[in-house]
Formats: structure tokens, C-alpha cells, sequence
């Protein structure tokens, strides 16, 4: 049995954090935009760092597992 959950905590935080897709910290005029479809090097970075701490927290911390099969 495969452990499916790096997988798919990732593709859902990526799907959601994406810059400038659902939410845009910071914004280009705002320091919150919402579906602005727009992005900045300094919006990447903040996403990264948010993309990082979450799956640290649900993979590592709470140990989130998916099994399938």
C-alpha cells in the first residue's frame, strides 16, 4: 500500500495557493486581492513560504495519510 497523501495535500495546496488564483497576498495595490489572475515576485514568495508551512504541518505534524487500494 502506497501512502497517497504527499500527493494529493500537495496538489490541493497548490491548487489553492496558487498566487493570484483564488487569493493574492500581498496584492498589487491592496495587501489582499481576491481572483486578481495577477501576480508579483514578492506574492511567489509569501505563497511559497505558506505553501511550505502548511504541508509541513499536515503531512509532518499531524501526519496525514492516504491510503488507496
Amino acid at each position: 500500500m502506497t501512502d497517497w497523501a504527499p500527493v494529493i495535500v500537495g496538489l490541493v495546496l497548490f491548487i489553492l495557493l496558487s498566487p493570484g488564483l483564488l487569493i493574492q497576498i500581498p496584492g498589487k495595490g491592496r495587501i489582499v486581492e481576491f481572483g486578481s489572475f495577477q501576480t508579483s515576485g514578492v506574492a511567489i514568495v509569501v505563497h511559497s513560504i505558506f505553501f511550505f508551512a502548511a504541508i509541513s504541518i499536515l503531512l509532518l505534524a499531524l501526519g496525514v495519510h492516504v491510503y488507496i487500494g
